[in-house]
């Protein structure tokens, strides 16, 4: 905190020290000058501290502001860097093996980057905030024994500052700031505003992650919504037209081949329109997870059969299935749903393996195809979001997904989360 408090305590004892001296003229205009001196500096104190906490204010609207999570990072760790005087900022989230996963900066240059062989991982003194939860402010920071270095190529940073970014119990990320501009060490103040900042941070963190989710639930529900018009609406009307096709075939006179060859194409590109429509059913309605694994997943299959005609066996043991909580269940239902519509869309398989099998602490979905795969540095544009929904489903189980797939060589899909949460 700044010495507010104790700047008017020394005023205050001047002044009764000069009420009851009974100095001379000279000693009292001496004495006098020293508080107006005192309260000069007393009025810069409160001038600086108006300014930061008006700084403050600025960067928390700034965050508050933004709604997209990427926008929100990158707005806090340019308003830390801002507020503080720092050279350097950054913000890092860890995941769930507790590195970062999402490394977010302000102050380097588009060459500076170039130069660095990787970003921070999450150790040395990054990696202490994560696990002490604690801020830490050096002067130096290669003089501190949890300090790891730097990479080659990396700039020289000296000052350090960073603190934890919290909700609860949860941790967030580690924001925190290299090189104080104009001075060798960050003071307790920038530590006290940063900190500050933090709180903000997290608020702002969780309130884009809502938002975020709140939008994937709006499309799962318009993706529904969709499904079931083309269910109960375009595959009724085309099959009532299928039906009259078959009623004038049976009313044709004997001799009229041709026609009824012609009739027999438009029923079977009828079929054919009817089963696409289904494919994207799968992948635009999800099924609802009743609770029961085993029924689901064979539910799940049934219909993908019926719409495909895609061979799927399964292999799951049923103590596996059955012992596993509800969170984990349907995150697996979920997973194997998206697979399976992505497979019926994209894959022209003809064959689906798919095995739930528990290795020590944790269950693991197993979703391999024969099909025509593709580039996987490239699925944004080939398989749309449901592979991104898989990944953000497995991480929000503290699990991992995994993708492998070859042109020409099938795709496997697969899904770990810890059995016990």
């Amino acid at each position: 905190m700044l010495p507010t408090g104790q700047n008017l305590e020394g005023i205050l004892a001047t002044l009764e020290q000069v009420a009851g001296s009974g100095g001379t003229p000279v000693e009292l205009k001496g004495a006098l000058g020293e508080i107006a001196g005192q309260i000069a500096g007393l009025a810069r104190t409160l001038e600086l501290r108006t300014r930061q906490l008006a700084a403050l204010n600025d960067a928390a609207v700034a965050i508050a502001s933004e709604v997209a999570l990427d926008k929100v990072l990158k707005q806090i760790v340019d308003s830390a860097r801002e507020l503080a005087e720092a050279e350097y900022a950054a913000l890092g989230v860890p995941g769930s093996d507790g590195f970062l996963e999402t490394f977010v900066y302000s102050g380097l240059t588009a060459g500076q980057v170039a130069q660095i062989p990787h970003l921070p991982k999450g150790l040395g003194l990054l990696g202490a905030i994560i696990r002490e939860r604690k801020a830490i402010r050096i002067p130096r920071i290669s003089d501190d024994p949890r300090s790891v270095g730097f990479p080659k190529g990396h700039p020289s940073m000296e000052a350090f500052l960073g603190v934890p970014v919290t909700a609860g119990d949860e941790m967030l990320g580690n924001l925190y700031l290299t090189n104080k501009i104009g001075a060798e060490a960050f003071t307790a103040t920038d530590q006290e505003l940063v900190e500050l900042l933090a709180v903000h941070a997290a608020i702002a963190i969780q309130n884009a992650r809502l938002y975020e989710q709140v939008g994937r639930l709006a499309i799962i529900e318009e993706r529904s919504r969709i499904g079931m018009d083309l269910h109960d609406g375009v595959i009724q009307s085309i099959y009532a037209v299928g039906l009259t096709l078959e009623s004038t075939r049976l009313a044709l006179p004997d001799g009229a081949g041709e026609a009824d060859e012609l009739l027999g194409h438009a029923i079977e590109a009828l079929n054919l329109t009817i089963q696409d429509i289904r494919n994207f059913i799968l992948d635009l309605r999800p099924r609802q997870f009743r609770g029961d694994l085993s029924e689901g997943l064979a539910r799940l299959i049934r219909e993908f059969q019926a719409n495909t005609m895609i061979g799927t066996t399964l292999s799951a043991q049923p103590e596996t299935v059955s012992g596993l909580l509800a969170p984990v269940a349907r995150s697996i239902f979920l997973t194997t749903q998206e697979a399976l519509a992505n497979i019926a869309r994209h894959a022209h398989a003809t064959q689906v393996e798919i095995s739930v099998e528990r290795v020590v602490a944790n269950v693991i979905l197993t979703i391999s195809d024969n099909g025509r795969g593709f580039d996987v540095t490239e699925r944004d544009r080939t398989v749309g979001h449901g592979l991104s929904n898989m990944e953000a489903r497995a991480k929000e189980l503290n699990g991992s997904f995994e993708i492998h797939s070859t042109p020409g060589r099938g795709t496997t899909v697969k899904l770990t989360l810890p059995y016990r949460l």
